[in-house]
């Protein structure tokens, strides 16, 4: 179609699977703080005053695990003792088990059959990247973070008392061809008080949240829907149950690029539904500032305990040169997680940054860096 409407959806760090992706990914955090060798699968889930962390961790770290699901529960927002779901009442029920050896020897470089650390799982992985935005990010999914990303920085800094953590934002982009026209329509839901009806709720988004986060592209005749059921008082884990992993299209690229399936947060770089996903990014980004495509997706499968891929495919999607940039593709990264490992350095304390308002797109990850040698090319 040359002309289409596409939208993609945000939700802020309130939302009560998104509380769930900062509690696996502090713990993940806290490991890597401690020993870099550790291997983590982190699960968690939430609920009225309830919190579940399970999955498989083995490592040295000493692990508070109670101090650090509180603090990521303070962090985000949720310390009002009158709800359910607050950081200094709030129940945990840990239920984690060291990694399986099975699992392990195909990991370990010195154990497996390949002789080098192999994929923590098999699976497939995606990554995508377009010109349509100075971050190569797909502008829906870029603008919607920058809605719940804006409400989080009101509420945080005091400029809106009645903001409450949980909250969502959608946005619809017409285009035509490859090129972004305008913003067609915003919705908006955001958890509040009591006191803030839907009017005042409204003007705000309107009137500051709107024209300030989303700058040219915020037009006052565009379709805007705000709390469209009329009041949002009751939310986060105290009215929803939260999941780790369940936002995997917010995380990426809002449906514009297609996803493996696996989630991210609460894993360690071993495996490479994590890592793999971020090296794709990293590679789809150097094929669309090399000029070699104006968009650009990397797919890549792995067995599980095998280091090398069983396949890499390139898609430029008629926008490009796709023998030169599978070419490109081939040469010039290699896929191996250790390699990737290494090359992102990813074992590190990063992984709180990356949980909310998108993996991919923001300043200051690893894998959104553009080499000096792609820059230079293009």
């Amino acid at each position: 179609m040359s002309r289409y409407t596409f939208t993609s959806e945000s939700v802020s760090e309130g939302h009560p699977d998104k509380v769930c992706d900062y509690i696996s990914d502090s713990i993940l955090d806290a490991c890597f703080e401690q020993n870099t060798q550790s291997r983590v699968a982190c699960e968690t889930l939430c609920k009225n005053d309830t919190v579940v962390i399970a999955g498989e961790i083995t490592t040295n770290a000493r692990l508070d695990y109670e101090r650090i699901v509180r603090q990521a529960v303070k962090d985000i927002g949720y310390t009002d003792p009158s709800e359910p779901f607050c950081d200094t009442t709030l129940k945990l029920v840990p239920l984690i088990t060291r990694q399986s050896n099975e699992i392990s020897q195909g990991v370990t470089a010195a154990t497996s059959q390949s002789g080098d650390q192999g994929a923590g799982d098999q699976g497939i992985m995606f990554g995508y990247a377009t010109d349509e935005s100075p971050e190569l990010m797909p502008l829906p999914i870029l603008l919607a973070h920058k809605l719940t990303k804006g409400l989080a920085d009101d509420r945080k800094a005091g400029r809106v008392s009645w903001l409450r953590p949980d909250s969502k934002s959608q946005v619809s982009v017409l285009y035509d061809g490859n090129e972004p026209k305008e913003v067609t329509a915003v919705v908006v839901s955001t958890q509040h008080k009591a006191e803030a009806d839907q009017k005042r709720i409204t003007e705000y988004v309107r009137e500051e949240l709107g024209p300030r986060v989303l700058g040219a592209w915020w037009k006052k005749d565009l379709k805007l829907f705000v709390n469209p059921t009329g009041s949002f008082v009751h939310g986060g884990p105290s009215a929803d149950a939260g999941v780790t992993g369940r936002k995997i299209i917010v995380d990426s690229y809002g449906g514009a690029g297609r996803h493996g399936g696996g989630a991210f947060s609460g894993k360690d770089p071993s495996k490479v539904d994590r890592s793999s996903a971020y090296f794709c990014r990293f590679v789809a980004k150097q094929v669309v500032a090399s000029g070699l495509a104006r968009k650009a997706e990397i797919q890549v499968g792995y067995a599980i305990g095998m280091a090398q891929p069983v396949s890499v495919k390139v898609d430029t999607f008629g926008t490009g040169d796709e023998r030169a940039a599978a070419e490109f593709v081939m040469n010039g990264f290699d896929f191996r997680p250790r390699a990737i490992i290494e090359r992102l350095d990813l074992l590190r304390p990063i992984y709180r940054s990356t949980t909310n308002y998108g993996h991919f797109g923001r300043p200051g990850l690893p894998w959104e860096v553009v080499e000096k040698a792609v820059a230079v090319a293009r």
